[in-house]
């Protein structure tokens, strides 16, 4: 582990340990057990997140939208990714806003989002 990985465990200080630093790759790669029931490919594949934000005191707001407003999972799919970055060491909350604008489209895909699904 170097300087700019944060650790996984907390740092003890003289007042109590102090919780660890959730990283942005630690809250994509938990976004990324999120899977739309009808579509075989994680939802950050997709491009449904659009922003992921860190404050200083560990809480994390998310971004993201739906591949449609009638979408059957627009309940379950933000409660899943809370659940997700919640389960994060460190995480104290977990903000998930649906935004509609701008509204998804396929080119939001990653590369590999689109080979699974055959769309290039």
């Amino acid at each position: 582990m170097n300087d700019l990985t944060p650790s996984p465990h907390g740092t003890w200080t003289p007042g109590g340990e102090v919780a660890p630093k959730p990283s942005e790759s630690a809250v994509i790669e938990a976004i990324a057990t999120v899977y739309d029931p009808e579509i075989p490919v994680n939802i950050y594949e997709l491009g449904l997140i659009y922003a992921i934000e860190i404050d200083d005191d560990n809480k994390v707001k998310v971004e993201m939208t739906l591949t449609a407003p009638a979408c059957p999972s627009a309940q379950e799919l933000p409660e899943q990714v809370r659940d997700a970055v919640l389960a994060i060491a460190g995480v104290a909350d977990v903000t998930v806003e649906t935004v509609w604008d701008p509204p998804w489209e396929p080119s939001r895909m990653s590369e590999e989002a689109r080979l699974q699904l055959n769309m290039f």
